[in-house]
């Protein structure tokens, strides 16, 4: 496994996780309206995202062997295609958002602007999960001979 698909696999755990903790925060905040009473009952999602996040960063970045190379053409071409799959599916995700927002509040209703940052981070999020799985699927064609 090279760097780049230990990146992909990594950004997959890391943007999948940050997306349920934030749909658990949105329950717990908005439909449960009960909010934590400590510091660390309100703010351990983040504690527990670098508690996994700084390690993975310092073990990623560690090379095999001194003789291993960053990348080659291949991953530079597997990356171009999965970040042209990742900027499509962000403007289809921007279309599919504002649609539901349509659909839910209706044509005349109104939207707190505090909600937009929200909207783009999770397209975000999604985004790069995409990424990823665009380049996982496209080294996984790879091992079983097919041409991506």
């Amino acid at each position: 496994m090279n760097k780049t698909q230990k990146n992909a696999w990594f950004s997959l755990a890391i943007f999948s996780f940050s997306i349920a903790l934030a749909g658990y925060n949105f329950y717990c905040e908005f439909v449960v309206k009960k909010l934590p009473d400590s510091f660390l009952s309100r703010h351990w999602s983040v504690l527990a995202f670098l508690v996994i996040f700084i390690p993975a960063m310092i073990l990623l970045r560690k090379k095999q062997s001194p003789a291993e190379v960053d990348s080659d053409e291949q991953d530079v071409l597997i990356r171009k295609k999965a970040l042209v799959a990742s900027y499509t599916s962000v403007w289809i995700l921007f279309i599919i958002s504002i649609l539901i927002l349509w659909l839910a509040i209706g044509p005349g209703g109104t939207i707190a602007v505090w909600l937009f940052p929200f909207i783009i981070l999770e397209v975000f999020f999604i985004a790069m999960i995409i990424f990823s799985i665009a380049i996982l699927v496209q080294y996984g064609r790879e091992s079983k001979g097919e041409k991506s």
